[in-house]
């Protein structure tokens, strides 16, 4: 069973639905891929064209089920301080290629492109720039680059 590390490369985005009521949107991202989810750093003030310039890793389990529905969801939020965080709108990134590309060659990449953030009705409401990478692992790789840790026993 192959795996490996899908690496999101999150830059910014343009033009979204401002939710801010009062003073600029304060937006963040975010990701998820299968039942991993990580967050980015809070964009404070930076309103509907925010940059955050992060990397994120998600571990593949089973890189050869990649056409099995293997999407990148980005949900992007306003963080608000005195009520709950407005949802702002999210993109969808279809990373199947990607991952069978890495299977075959080692890895994959989908340079930073611009997708469609859109509301929960489909309705535009700006864009995203994100880049993937996909990178083929042995399993002691992937442990080292989590921080995880396996043990032995003499046999």
């Amino acid at each position: 069973m192959a795996k490996g590390i899908l690496e999101v490369q999150l830059i910014d985005a343009k033009g979204l639905h401002d939710t801010a009521l009062l003073g600029e949107m304060d937006p963040y991202v975010m990701i998820q891929y299968r039942n991993q989810e990580q967050k980015s750093s809070v964009a404070k003030d930076q309103g509907t064209n925010p940059s955050w310039n992060e990397t994120f890793k998600f571990q593949v389990q089973n890189a050869e089920a990649a056409e099995h529905h293997q999407k990148l969801v980005l949900r992007i939020m306003d963080k608000d301080i005195f009520n709950a965080d407005d949802f702002v709108g999210q993109a969808t990134i279809n990373v199947a290629d990607v991952i069978s590309l890495g299977v075959e060659k080692g890895n994959g990449e989908l340079h930073p492109c611009k997708y469609s953030v859109v509301l929960a009705d489909r309705t535009y409401c700006g864009e995203i720039r994100v880049g993937v990478k996909f990178t083929l692992k042995m399993e002691e790789e992937i442990t080292e680059e989590f921080g995880g840790w396996k043990h032995s026993f003499g046999h």
